[in-house]
């Protein structure tokens, strides 16, 4: 019988990081924003879809793929144009998580991760049996976004304001690991969480 963990964080909170240790110690990692990728490239049912609702306009002109930075502009200061795009990518996303999920456990692995960064704002914790967050303090969250992605710190503030607070996701998991530290000192927590759930690929 297969456990799914669904793992999640804040945006700069170092995610990835420890998804990538998972990938490097044999876990089957299923990766919510890369399948977000998959299901809007050109010709998928939701990328017609999108398309309809928002027309032409936020295509590249060279090889008509979305432009995520024009859609983003769009949805992100309207909130009823953003229900309407997640209402169209959301299930689709879902959607082809729990296939990849289904190929992983045909296979035969033992553990199976759901790297999604919107587990708890979509309400999604019924695709998973438990959850790991990963956490920082909100100064380094902060520092670290500004410091990736070249933001100003209200640009900064505003893309945390969006997600639910870090501290609150902590309450609602059923393991952290606190990334404020080394990658070693996470690298340890993370071995602690897999010995003591006793989890195998």
């Amino acid at each position: 019988m297969a456990i799914i963990i669904g793992l999640t964080g804040g945006i700069a909170s170092g995610k990835s990081t420890v998804s990538s240790m998972l990938k490097e110690n044999g876990y089957t990692v299923i990766d919510a924003d890369l399948a977000a990728r998959k299901v809007v490239e050109v010709g998928q049912p939701a990328y017609l879809a999108i398309i309809e609702e928002f027309g032409k306009s936020i295509l590249h002109k060279e090889d008509e793929t979305i432009d995520r930075a024009t859609l983003g502009d769009i949805v992100f200061h309207n909130e009823e144009m953003r229900r309407k795009l997640n209402g169209i990518v959301h299930p689709a996303v879902r959607g082809m998580m729990l296939s990849e999920k289904d190929q992983a456990i045909e296979s035969g692995k033992h553990t199976i991760i759901m790297d999604i960064p919107l587990l708890y704002e979509s309400d999604l914790t019924w695709m998973v049996d438990r959850t790991i967050v990963v956490y920082v303090n909100e100064e380094t969250q902060l520092s670290r976004l500004m410091k990736r992605n070249q933001f100003t710190e209200q640009e900064a503030s505003s893309r945390i304001a969006s997600q639910f607070p870090l501290k609150d996701k902590v309450g609602l998991a059923d393991a952290v690991i606190d990334n404020n530290g080394t990658i070693e000192e996470t690298e340890r927590q993370l071995e602690k969480v897999i010995n003591d759930w006793d989890l195998r690929p």
